[in-house]
């Protein structure tokens, strides 16, 4: 296949979709766990978790043109369901060791094919995932085995803007970045009035 060929069929083929479906540790973060010491005894250590600013902005942008957002971890935290929650992500799966059911259940739920679901992994356990879906993205500090098997690799790292990146590739080859902008700034601004 041509480069011109290869790159129409990445551009028809992120025109279809319609969720965003994506992994946390090591998308949505930089993939690493710290864990903070409680004072007392009885109290479990805290988890911390840092997300990017640009990327929750990235899927809000999604949502206003109407693209669903889902997070899928093997994990589960506090941190995980807070952010989610600020962002409106209400489709939120956690200790889904077996992200092809998660995805299964997305389809089902918003009745949607396979080639309308874009996925964001970067590591073994995102593998099966993959092989569900339309199109696959990796962050830049994925493993190589997940870069060598998807679509796009980003030139961001996971909770660094990799996210963003997506999403904004995304609207803009559908031709709705600039009413999902619209859109978000409209809502910003009238948040901002009613504080007033």
């Amino acid at each position: 296949m041509t480069e011109n060929s290869e790159q129409k069929s990445l551009v028809d083929r992120l025109g279809a979709i319609r969720l965003v479906a994506m992994d946390v540790d090591g998308v949505l973060t930089d993939g690493c766990i710290r864990y903070v010491e409680s004072d007392t005894v009885s109290a479990d250590a805290l988890e911390l978790k840092t997300f990017s600013v640009q990327d929750g902005l990235g899927i809000r942008l999604l949502q206003f043109a109407g693209i669903h957002v889902a997070w899928i971890s093997g994990r589960a935290s506090r941190c995980i369901e807070k952010r989610a929650m600020e962002l409106l992500v209400g489709d939120l799966y956690q200790r889904s060791g077996d992200k092809r059911r998660a995805i299964q259940d997305l389809e089902r739920k918003w009745e949607l094919k396979s080639d309308q679901i874009a996925y964001i992994g970067d590591d073994l356990n995102d593998l099966p995932a993959f092989q569900m879906v339309g199109i696959g993205f990796a962050p830049a500090n994925a493993v190589n085995d997940i870069k060598a098997s998807v679509d796009f690799v980003t030139e961001k790292p996971g909770g660094a803007g990799a996210v963003r990146e997506v999403c904004d590739m995304i609207l803009k080859v559908q031709g709705k970045w600039n009413d999902a902008v619209t859109k978000y700034l409209n809502q910003a601004i009238q948040s901002s009035e009613s504080l007033q």
